[in-house]
């Protein structure tokens, strides 16, 4: 059945918790879509998973409809989220409601999401406004890796837990209908969980949330460089495919690949000598 913003807020009243995976291409997304998950991110994430940068501030408008769009092309159930990449909202809320707005209609998402609290209410208010769906993204942003001098736990303390809580009340009452928490103390995101009728999609923020986010490549074990606290490996994809690009390789060069089945031929009365 196809999920929707609606579905998200039936499934917080009844209790039951929600599932969202990041994907990025189609094929990705049609697994995804497959496997029963209720929404797919078409992070800014893509920006390191997809394209190499060391951050997300690099992504363009155009990188995330590229990549949306394809995951749209794929998902038939889950409901897709797109990502407004670094200053595509930051400038004005005019353009703002454009960026949001060409997202949407080139990707055909059913939701855009973006990163801030208070300060972002009247902007989120005015894309709702425009008849567009917003999630909003509190805690640990990565769009503002270098104020925070790092991917940093955010609400550490009691003044920085309030305004947490406070930024996603601000964001519920713009119009969002849900909430990103992202690497916050699993005692603020339950508060907040808790304060909050809108459902709140946690990463790295504890089991109190009405839902969890991983990014797919760090959940099938994609990397080995470096894996996140609140990352859980629930395959090791990354080992299984260097094994088969071994495999293949093996074969190629040892004369296996391709065997005689693997191949197409003439009919007999048709082989005659070619010059």
């Amino acid at each position: 059945m196809k999920n929707t913003t609606a579905t998200f807020a039936a499934m917080k009243a009844r209790g039951e918790k929600i599932s969202m995976l990041t994907a990025y291409d189609y094929t990705m997304a049609r697994l995804v879509d497959a496997a029963g998950i209720n929404a797919i991110l078409v992070g800014d994430s893509l920006g390191n998973t997809m394209l190499g940068y060391e951050s997300t501030i690099p992504v363009t408008v155009e990188d995330m409809i590229h990549h949306g769009a394809a995951v749209v092309r794929g998902a038939k159930n889950a409901l897709v989220v797109v990502d407004m990449p670094f200053m595509s909202y930051q400038a004005s809320i005019e353009e703002a409601v454009r960026n949001a707005g060409r997202i949407m209609k080139q990707t055909l998402c059913a939701a855009v999401k973006l990163e801030g609290g208070s300060e972002l209410a009247p902007t989120i208010a005015a894309i709702v406004a425009a008849g567009i769906p917003v999630m909003g993204h509190v805690g640990m942003m990565p769009q503002h890796v270098n104020q925070y001098g790092g991917f940093k736990v955010q609400g550490k303390s009691t003044q920085a837990a309030q305004k947490i809580i406070d930024d996603a009340l601000a964001v519920e009452k713009a119009g969002a209908f849900a909430v990103v928490f992202e690497c916050v103390p699993a005692d603020v995101a339950r508060e907040a969980t808790e304060r909050l009728c809108i459902p709140t999609i946690g990463i790295g923020a504890g089991s109190g949330c009405d839902g969890q986010v991983l990014v797919n490549q760090d959940m099938l074990g994609m990397f080995d460089d470096f894996k996140p606290r609140f990352v859980r490996r629930f395959a090791q994809a990354g080992k299984l495919m260097q094994e088969a690009f071994k495999a293949f390789d093996r074969e190629v060069k040892g004369g296996g690949f391709p065997n005689d089945s693997e191949s197409f031929a003439r009919e007999p009365q048709e082989v005659k000598r070619l010059y």
